[in-house]
């Protein structure tokens, strides 16, 4: 897994070949064959387990919905951005996005159960944590693939923590209210 986030970030994905792969972690091609089917598998399950290693445990460590945990998680892509942003502008970029999804998913629930009005429907909550969650890796993945060199992961925390607690208000501030007006 190190192996290959090592070569992704450093050659993006298309310019690896498995051969490439097998030799950095000093296994055979058959075995990377057999273990993962094709390279982009192989990808996919390093992205899960950078994440699943470095990135949940300690975000777990921190309070529910703290701005350490955003600070947390933006520093890890800030970290790896080179590995992410390969991903992100190859082949991979929907199953990755996945990936993050199903990692994310139950902070986003856990947003919108805890809004303060609590008017949503109980079908309602999934779909909207979906679209918190769509929306919190679309920004994410614009800052990893298009952000200023170096990323500023304490500014992009700061922005996604006021996004954030602008959603979960019930009242929003005036800075953040449409009229019909302005749709037009």
């Amino acid at each position: 897994m190190r192996a290959a986030v090592t070569l992704v970030a450093e050659r993006g994905t298309t310019a690896i070949k498995v051969s490439d792969l097998a030799e950095t972690a000093d296994v055979s091609r058959q075995l990377m064959y057999l273990q993962f089917g094709d390279r982009d598998a192989l990808f996919l399950e390093a992205a899960r387990d950078l994440l699943t290693r470095e990135l949940l445990p300690d975000i777990t460590q921190e309070p529910e919905g703290g701005r350490l945990r955003v600070l947390v998680t933006t520093r890890h892509f800030a970290r790896y951005r080179s590995f992410y942003r390969a991903m992100l502008m190859g082949s991979c970029a929907f199953g990755l996005a996945r990936i993050l999804h199903g990692l994310v998913a139950p902070f986003g629930q856990q947003l919108v159960v805890r809004m303060p009005d609590g008017s949503l429907a109980p079908d309602l909550v999934e779909d909207f944590a979906g679209f918190v969650v769509g929306g919190w890796s679309v920004l994410f993945a614009s800052w990893v693939v298009d952000g200023p060199d170096p990323l500023d992961p304490e500014a992009f925390a700061d922005r996604l923590i006021r996004m954030l607690s602008a959603v979960a208000l019930r009242e929003r501030p005036p800075e953040l209210m449409i009229t019909v007006g302005e749709l037009d």
